[in-house]
């Protein structure tokens, strides 16, 4: 009988299958990964504010405050012109109001930024592959 138990099995192999993306992966993949990634825990700190399980709450919203923190570290504000001085400013307000929906225990500042890295998400997803070449050159 194994010494781990299913969960950790589980977690074990969602860690590898994890890391495993990230090697293989382009920089327009991983900007792509780290936004999924960032919705998955806002996803769970919706759920825990429902559930009042407040520690986890606390864990995933950290997580995924730090998940756009590297989103918005990942800007490059000098090639980036105003796009990217945007985007500096939007990720700043979405770590802000994930932070204030945790503390208020308000699903809807959680929604709010949801939303926004969804249509962030889809306007990147929707860049040309020109566009996504010249991003893999920059970041060379």
């Amino acid at each position: 009988m194994s010494s781990y138990s299913r969960a950790g099995q589980l977690a074990a192999y969602q860690s590898v299958a994890a890391h495993g993306g990230v090697a293989a992966a382009d920089p327009h993949r991983l900007v792509l990964m780290l936004m999924d990634g960032a919705l998955e825990r806002i996803a769970a700190a919706r759920g825990c504010i429902q559930s009042k399980a407040t520690i986890e709450k606390a864990r995933v919203v950290h997580r995924a405050v730090a998940i756009i923190d590297e989103l918005r570290c990942s800007l490059d504000l000098d090639k980036g012109g105003p796009i990217a001085a945007n985007l500096d400013d939007l990720y700043d307000y979405c770590c802000r109001q994930l932070l204030r929906g945790s503390v208020q225990n308000r699903v809807e500042f959680l929604d709010e930024v949801a939303t926004l890295l969804k249509e962030i998400r889809s306007a990147w997803i929707a860049l040309p592959s020109a566009g996504r070449e010249l991003s893999a050159a920059a970041a060379r």
